[in-house]
Order: structure tokens, then C-alpha cells, then sequence
């Protein structure tokens, strides 16, 4: 056989080894699709809205699957935004830079980060100060992980057996020089000559496989995102190879695969898990509570685990036009970091940056009684802490308190539902009036925010 015809017939081989895989590829997404519309999958009950929204959420996993089955590599790692704005999920935090990297959890990496003004990192300061000009977030924390959250596609990846956190690390324990430089090393255990903080990767037999990055900002004005490498800490990685046809089929049917497996897995959590959709005759109790938040709970595998040092509380809204909630929070021990949040149904932050959709400890305003009370209705009524619905008639409601350290008391919550026009009758004599143009005002500092947080050069 001749050199050409066997040229040939590599090529026809690689070409049927290909399309296999894309038809993988597309059967899994298509699967993946029936699940924005068919109740035995556990989707939302559907709503025109809810149905686009469906869609644009789905091909948000299009996005993640073809970025991270082509570019996670462990022997190289780089940063990737986990969620960002048209790839957002599993009721993601609005104040959030979500970033991950793929790693060897047997192996040792190096962390380096720059961050702008810090002197908040140091004094373990609730809010950022009144200051102006740049800052490094409110709190940043690096978490090392067994698995990634949902790939699975199954509730069982919760189970004792399933994802654990090796280890975490955050602002509180990082050593920052003079020109805001820090650095994490990950490892197994802890090297001899390890400079700065230390990430374990290893928790009994169990080695992670990824580490996550939250950066949480509260002052949108003047925090910024900081720089982030991460490498080998070895001096023998090596730049892989040109794709071959095997590999680039594998990477095909994984982009189907996490696409199919997270939004099953989400699915069955919200419905599930937490009981967030009412179906016809399903009136009963339900761990997200309708008009209401749950009792705060420290942050656990069996509930779908979170950010590590965080105390969650969550519950759903659905409201007619004329009616409004009252939030009332207190908290007995201050937070870091303090985060109030719609989203809809699919776990999608409601737009954040557009809309007054979240308020943080930086940007509520306390009552001065202490206690810090937010408005949730379709309309907006004229106060500092309002969060509009963006016409959704029902979605989640979701408060997150960071505490590197346990605290002696939880927060506390009282939510009550309201005619929209008893709204500023119901809360306090103090209360001042938000204008028009105050509004418009804030929602230009949240728009120049997100675009810095999330650019893309």
C-alpha cells in the first residue's frame, strides 16, 4: 500500500472518529435540552420568559463545556471565569468573581496574586471604608476541590462519598507585601520551604482536582479584580502537543457531557433538594420557603456546599404586582462580607448589573435600630434598600454572610409580605426617599463595575 493511500485512510478514519464523536456530542445536548422543558426532569414550571431564559442558560453551558473540555489542563493551569455574565447558574452571587483552575491535586502549585489597597485585608474591616481610588475586593478565598460541582448530573455527588473540600485559604491568612504581592502554594502537604499561605490538596486519600477563587467585592465604585497567575511550581511541565483526532473526539462528547450533567444536577437540586418549584396540589413544606428565607445555616455538602467560610439563607418570592416583601436582617456578629440576591429559577443572578437586582454591606442602608430591611417588589418604591424583581413573578431569594471564623450568633430574619402601597408606611419614620435620578446614578456605578470585573482584554 502506498504512503498516499494510507494517508488516506488515516484521514477517513480520523474524519468517522470525529463526526462519531460530534454526533456524542449532540445527543448529549440534546438531552440536555429536554431538560429545560420537561417537568420528569425536574424543570421550573414553564413561563414564556422562564422558557427563553431556559435556553440562554443552557447555551451558558455550551460556553463552559467547550472552554473547559478543550482548555482544563493540570500540567499547565490557567484561570477561567467560572461564571460570568452569559454563562451564570447555581444561583450565583452577584458580588462574586467566580474563577477555576483544573490542577493535579498530587502535585505543587504556586499561586501569585496583586491586589490594589488591602489596609481592609489587614484590619479585618466589615466595609471597605470611605475612600476612593483602587481597592482590592472585600474578601477573596481559594478553595481546592475534589470534583467540580454537578458534573455528575446526580444528587448522589452530595453524599459523603462525593466532593469534599480539601482545603481553603482567604484573605484573613494571606501575607500581602508593600506592592500588594501574595502568593499560595498548593500542595499535598505543606513543603519545607513554602513561602506565604498554604492550600492543602490532599485530605486523607481524597486529591483535588480543582481549585475555585471567589474575589467578593462590596464597594462597586473602587474595588477592583486582582491578578491572578497559576503554574507548576516544578520546572518540568512542558507545552502538550498539537490536538490529535482522539483527543479532540474526547473533548467533543466532554462538552456534551458537562453541559448534560450540570443542568440535570441543578435541576434536581432546586426541585429536589431545596422544593423551590410549586407544582399543582404541592402546597407542603419545602427547605426554600415561598415569600420567606429559611433559618441561616453554615455552609454544608448535604445542602449543596457554597463558599466554606459562608452562612447561607434562602427562600423564594412570588408576588403579585401590588405586593411587595420586607426583609428585616439583624446580625448580632458582623460579617466580612454581606450579600442580598435575586435570581430566577434556572439559578441565574437576575442582571445585576442593569438592574437594582442585589445589595451588599456596602451598599445597604441600615435602620437605626440596627437592623437592615429590603424591599423585594415588581415596582420600584422609592427607598434605599429595594430590589427589583425585573418583572419576574417568582424566583429565589438568597442572603450570604461571610465568617472565616464560626461566629457566636447566626444572623436573624423576619420577612413579612406587604401591599406595595403600605410599603413605606411599614417601614421605619427615618426612611429617606431615593429619587429618580439617584437611582439612575447608582445603576451607572454597577454597569462600569461589571464591565471592569468581567472585560475582555
Amino acid at each position: 500500500m502506498s504512503t498516499e493511500m494510507r494517508t488516506e485512510m488515516s484521514i477517513e478514519q480520523s474524519a468517522a472518529t470525529l463526526r462519531a464523536a460530534w454526533t456524542d456530542m449532540v445527543s448529549a445536548l440534546e438531552r440536555a435540552r429536554a431538560a429545560i422543558d420537561t417537568p420528569a426532569l425536574h424543570a421550573p414550571p414553564p413561563t414564556d420568559r422562564g422558557l427563553a431564559e431556559g435556553y440562554r442558560y443552557l447555551m451558558g453551558y455550551v460556553l463552559s463545556g467547550v472552554e473547559r473540555a478543550f482548555l482544563e489542563e493540570p500540567d499547565l493551569p490557567y484561570f477561567r471565569r467560572a461564571i460570568q455574565p452569559v454563562d451564570k447558574g447555581t444561583i450565583d452571587n452577584a458580588d462574586a468573581l467566580y474563577l477555576s483552575a483544573a490542577i493535579d491535586g498530587t502535585r505543587r502549585y504556586l499561586i501569585r496574586g496583586r491586589v490594589a489597597d488591602h489596609a481592609h485585608w489587614r484590619s479585618g474591616a466589615h466595609h471597605s471604608g470611605s475612600g476612593t481610588g483602587p481597592k482590592a475586593p472585600q474578601y477573596l478565598i481559594a478553595e481546592a476541590h475534589t470534583s467540580y460541582a454537578g458534573d455528575t448530573g446526580s444528587l448522589t455527588e452530595l453524599g459523603p462519598t462525593g466532593r469534599v473540600i480539601t482545603g481553603a485559604v482567604d484573605s484573613t491568612e494571606l501575607t500581602v507585601d508593600d506592592d500588594g504581592r501574595f502568593e499560595i502554594t498548593l500542595a499535598p502537604e505543606r513543603p519545607a520551604d513554602c513561602r506565604g499561605a498554604f492550600l492543602p490538596t490532599r485530605l486523607d486519600d481524597r486529591c483535588a482536582r480543582y481549585v475555585i477563587v471567589r474575589s467578593l467585592f462590596h464597594d462597586w465604585e473602587n474595588e477592583v479584580a486582582p491578578e491572578l497567575l497559576i503554574g507548576r511550581a516544578d520546572p518540568d511541565a512542558e507545552p502538550a502537543g498539537a490536538i490529535t483526532p482522539a483527543a479532540a473526539a474526547e473533548r467533543l462528547r466532554r462538552v456534551g457531557e458537562i453541559a448534560d450533567g450540570q443542568i440535570n444536577f441543578w435541576n434536581q437540586f432546586y426541585d429536589s433538594l431545596l422544593g423551590a418549584f410549586r407544582r399543582r396540589g404541592d402546597d407542603g413544606p419545602r427547605f426554600m420557603p415561598r415569600n420567606d428565607l429559611n433559618a441561616p445555616n453554615r455552609a454544608q455538602m448535604g445542602t449543596g456546599g457554597g463558599q466554606s467560610t459562608n452562612v447561607y439563607s434562602g427562600g423564594t418570592f412570588d408576588l403579585e404586582p401590588d405586593e411587595a416583601l420586607i426583609v428585616e436582617l439583624k446580625t448580632p456578629v458582623a460579617p466580612v462580607y454581606f450579600g442580598f440576591h435575586l435570581a430566577n429559577f434556572w439559578g441565574e443572578s437576575l442582571d445585576y448589573a442593569n438592574r437594582h437586582t442585589s445589595l451588599n454591606g456596602f451598599q445597604a442602608e441600615p435602620d437605626g435600630d440596627g437592623a437592615t430591611r429590603f424591599v423585594v417588589s415588581h415596582a420600584d418604591p422609592g427607598v434605599p434598600n429595594w430590589l427589583d424583581t425585573t418583572g419576574l413573578r417568582e424566583g429565589f431569594l438568597t442572603a450570604r454572610w461571610t465568617y472565616p471564623q464560626p461566629p457566636d450568633a447566626l444572623p436573624q430574619i423576619a420577612v413579612r409580605t406587604v401591599a406595595l402601597a403600605d410599603v413605606r408606611a411599614t417601614l421605619p419614620a427615618e426612611t429617606r426617599t431615593v429619587s429618580a435620578g439617584e437611582r439612575r446614578a447608582v445603576i451607572g456605578v454597577r454597569r462600569d463595575h461589571v464591565q471592569r470585573r468581567y472585560r475582555q482584554y
